[in-house]
Formats: structure tokens, sequence, C-alpha cells
């Protein structure tokens, strides 16, 4: 599985770089205004599934610490791009700030595309204008992010730089599921490569010195000051004849509080890695076990269709702490602080009722090869693939016990159900009138497959269509 590379937006204020994210993406993403220098932060959006598009703050003079740290955060997306996006008023001519840009952008040796914007208001200037920037002319583009002229050229000249992506989000042609691959055989494609395997975290959480013991190599700088690992780290190792690749990312802090420049972009690549991981390690602090962004890490890995496994680390540390009463037991007799932890966490991440939680300790070495174990496991499961006659049973079945609700005359009906994917599991139900289905009973029908198809460790996905 290939990672999703990274192409950057750059180029100075109000050249509509928000504008032309927010096209590529089909959404509002960014935050689009008329003054110059709105887009004060990165903005991302994962495109067709294929890359991930940045849009970085706009290059203004540096008059004061901010406007140069912004110029900072150009250069760090320059050095953290796979392709590089140079974008101008097409209806302007450049000036010495859009000469240094480009400069910049073609000295980093990376693909450079200039994207001349805002072609639809008539008064693009020519080509020959724009020469001097010294991109070749096949690689610029006349766009227009507010019509959407151009677009779908610069999109498919992106997707053809990077080739085929043989990955799990490939879109289906029958489009029954809009990222996930066609149905693989679990006997040709599961130990054909290797398993990727990504610590996801908060800074200071323990990620490297988990890395270091997995991997028992100290290829990662340990300290405890947060933020020490800005890139993704990789060791290869080989567990029980199959090769697996642990993956330690830079920790992600809540938006607020990163730090302009090269903390954005390790939070990038900490975004990417999740799209490049088959599983994801959410590594969780026994000290502070209840962070929303913990949780909203663990989101972001389900919606990417990834294995998941809820590591605690630092695990050694509840050895001798007090019982802490979390919700209000009453009852502490014969509980560890650790069985109040577990407790806090099945609360805390109850959407992630499948996903397993084991106890770790990089000073202890706890648990570690638990983890070799769990990730072997979580593959199988995501290769699974459940006979049309078995599903069948289970969905007959779960109709009788509890037919869903409808409308006062209308009420739908689920007829039959085929497994369409792997990596994550991917389920079709057809019948009529399944968009009056309440999502509380497809909840139902998760879990009453589950009861048969455990699926340890990873999302199933559910497409509903009705049969005309």
């Amino acid at each position: 599985m290939n990672k999703l590379p990274i192409v950057a937006l750059i180029g100075q204020t109000n050249a509509g770089k928000s504008s032309l994210l927010n096209r590529m993406a089909h959404k509002n993403i960014a935050i689009v205004a008329r003054e110059e220098g709105t887009t004060r932060d990165n903005v991302m959006a994962t495109i067709d599934s294929r890359f991930i598009l940045v849009d970085t703050a706009g290059l203004k003079d540096p008059s004061d610490d901010f406007e140069a740290s912004i110029q900072d955060q150009i250069q760090d997306a320059i050095e953290a791009a796979d392709v590089i996006l140079v974008t101008l008023d097409s209806s302007k001519y450049f000036d010495h700030r859009d000469v240094k840009i480009a400069k910049d952008a073609l000295r980093s040796k990376k693909p450079v595309y200039l994207v001349l914007n805002k072609c639809d208001l008539g008064e693009s200037l020519p080509l020959t204008e724009f020469r001097a920037l010294g991109v070749a002319p096949e690689n610029t583009f006349y766009v227009s992010a507010t019509t959407g002229q151009g677009i779908a050229k610069l999109k498919e000249e992106l997707i053809s730089h990077f080739g085929s992506r043989p990955s799990s989000q490939s879109p289906r042609a029958d489009g029954a599921n809009p990222r996930a691959a066609a149905l693989r055989n679990p006997l040709n494609g599961a130990s054909s490569s290797s398993l990727k395997i990504a610590l996801i975290g908060r800074p200071n959480v323990g990620k490297s010195s988990l890395f270091n013991t997995l991997g028992k190599k100290q290829q990662a700088i340990v300290s405890s000051k947060q933020g020490t690992t800005r890139d993704v780290n990789r060791v290869q190792i080989r567990y029980k004849g199959r090769d697996l690749e642990i993956l330690d990312t830079a920790g992600l802090r809540k938006p607020g509080k990163r730090e302009v420049g090269i903390e954005k972009f390790s939070a990038i690549r900490t975004l990417a890695a999740i799209e490049e991981a088959d599983i994801c390690c959410l590594l969780v602090d026994s000290t502070e076990p209840h962070s929303k962004l913990d949780q909203s890490l663990a989101g972001q890995i389900v919606e990417a269709g990834k294995g998941i496994i809820m590591v605690v680390t630092k695990s050694d540390l509840l050895e001798n702490a007090e019982p802490t009463n979390f919700y209000g037991e009453e009852n502490i007799k014969n509980r560890t602080a650790a069985d109040f932890l577990l407790d806090a966490l099945e609360k805390d991440y109850n959407f992630l009722p499948y996903a397993p939680v084991i106890l770790t300790s990089s000073e202890t070495g706890q648990n570690a090869t638990q983890i070799f174990e769990l990730a072997l496991e979580i593959d199988a499961a995501r290769h699974t693939e459940v006979k049309t006659s078995e599903l069948n049973k289970i969905l007959a079945a779960a109709i009788v016990e509890h037919a869903p609700a409808g409308l006062k005359n209308t009420r739908p009906k689920p007829k039959y159900i085929v497994q369409t994917d792997t990596c994550p599991p991917w389920f079709v139900v057809h019948g009529h009138d399944l968009e009056l289905l309440h999502w509380s009973w497809k909840r139902y029908l998760e879990r009453r497959i589950r009861e048969k198809y455990p699926f340890v460790g990873t999302p199933i996905e559910f497409s509903f269509r009705n049969d005309k």
C-alpha cells in the first residue's frame, strides 16, 4: 500500500489558493474572503483518494515575526511536498515575490506546476508573460476556482503524474464503495507485502520509546521534550514469517496549539501515515486517559478505514497508583487503577467496541510483542470474506428479531446483502426504501454481523441500495 503524496499550494495572498482547494475538494474547507491574508494556517484535503492537497498561508513582506513565520511555513511546505503548485493571479503581472516563490520551488528539484487562477475574469495575461518564472509551458495551467474551468485538467495531470495507486481506497467502477478496492483473495493479498503499523498519538505519549522497543533499535530520538519527532521514522522487522514495517509519527496537538511551520507539516505527515498504514496503534497516556484529541484521532483512523489497536502507555505507573473512580461507582473494593482506567476507556471510546486494548510499558517491555500478534489477527480479519449465504442468514434473522421502522405508510425493506470489498470489509444491502433506515438499525445490523464474524480491530462499512 502506497502512502498518499502531498501536493502543496504556495503563492502570494489573494491568488485564490483557498478557493482552488475548495473547488478541487468539492467542499468549503478553507476560509475564503476578498481580504488579503485570510488564510493564516495550513488547510488540507484528500483529493479523490489519490493525494493530499495542502493550502498554505500566502507570502507577504515580513513586517513582523508573524509574517516571517508564514514565509518559513511556505518553505516547510516546499520541503514536505511531493509536488508543488505555484499559484498566481492570471490577470496580474508577477513581481519579485512571485519570482522568489517560483525559484525556491524549482530549487527543490521537485515537480513544479504553475497554476494561473482567475482566468474566468477575461483579463488573463498570455502565457509568454509568465515564462520568465522558469516553469515549463507544458506544466502551466489556466484555471478558475470560481467556475471550475481547467480544474479537471489540472487534477487529471496530477493523478497521471502519481500514476495508478493500488490501494484499499481506490474507487470501484461499480460505485458500491467510493473508496475501497475490488475484493481480493486473502491467500494472495494478505502476505504479499509488508504490513504497515503506524504509531499515532499526542506528543510525549511514548511513541518513540515504543518504536525503539518494537524495533529493538535506537532509531528514534527519545526525549522528555514534547514534539521531538518531526517526521515519520520507519523500521522493518520480521515476525512469524511476516514482514512488518513500524511507522513512528510526530505527535499531534490540538489545532490551536500547533506551532506554525514545521510542526504543521509534521501533522500532515502524521495524517498521511494514517492513510499509508494498514493498522494504527492509537497510544493513550495512562496518566492522561481523558483526551478529546485522542478521540478525534481515533475517529480519523476509523474514517480512513484502518485497523486500530488501543495502546495504553506508561502502564507501569499504574501499579502503585491509587484506584481512581472516574464515573461515580461506589464500590472500589478489589479494583485496581488499571481496572478503572479500562472502564474509563470503554466509556470514552464506546464507538470502538471492536478495538482491542493492551497495556504497555516501554520501561519494562510489557506486552510489546502482543502488538504484533494483534496486528496479524486484525490483518486476517480485514481480509475476511463472508459467504453471501451466511450474510443473508444473518440479515433474515435480524429482520425477524427487530424489523426496521419506517414512516406511517412506508417501511424500508432490506432484501439481501453481499460483501463487495475487504480492507476494510464492505457490505452492500439491497432492498426498497432503504433511505428510511434509521442509523440505529444500521448499528444493530453491524452488531449482528460481528456476533458471528467479530472483525476484531477493524471498522466495517455499509452501503444501502434501492433496487428498482
